[in-house]
């Protein structure tokens, strides 16, 4: 009877231990993504360009699940990809990713860079500061409904308040 009790003692062990190394594993992948996002986002010095590369970050997301393997939407020279499943970003919650590229020539002025929109949890100052280091274009209490509306996106977003960056081109421009 107690060697039984000491194998039941083991194997809730084993799986206390394996639930914490899976948390501990996805809470690693979500950093790796926010990190590559980010690095897409950053200034690459002395020019209007971004260190890392839009497109990869993008990947790892629909590697993830978190975004489909196409853009909800794409409009004038920009891919909207809203997400299917939480992430975060810098403490806020990751509602949109978008990125602008020529695919072929539609018209005047493509800004290749890459944007997000984040439904915001507590203050902003830490997308603000971020926005100003990387010659991002920040902007709070952004109407999203409105937003995705205008590019025929109809979404259904929890309530709250919505901030967005941009980090294009013509964002490390000005």
């Amino acid at each position: 009877m107690k060697m039984n009790s000491i194998h039941i003692v083991y194997k809730i062990l084993a799986s206390a231990l394996l639930a914490v190394a899976a948390v501990h594993g996805m809470a690693s992948e979500a950093q790796d993504l926010e990190r590559g996002l980010t690095h897409a986002m950053r200034l690459k010095r002395g020019t209007a360009g971004r260190i890392g590369d839009s497109g990869k970050a993008i990947q790892a997301y629909m590697r993830e699940g978190l975004i489909s393997q196409r853009p909800n939407q794409r409009a004038d020279y920009t891919d909207y990809y809203l997400l299917r499943k939480p992430a975060k970003f810098m403490g806020h919650e990751l509602m949109v990713i978008e990125e602008e590229y020529m695919s072929r020539y539609v018209g005047c002025c493509v800004s290749p860079g890459i944007g997000i929109s984040v439904k915001v949890a507590g203050s902003t100052r830490n997308l603000q500061k971020f926005a100003d280091e990387n010659k991002c274009t920040f902007t709070d209490h952004v109407d999203l409904h409105n937003e995705l509306g205008q590019v025929s996106i109809k979404a259904k977003l929890p309530h709250g308040d919505f901030a967005s960056l941009s980090c294009r081109e013509r964002d490390a421009s000005r």
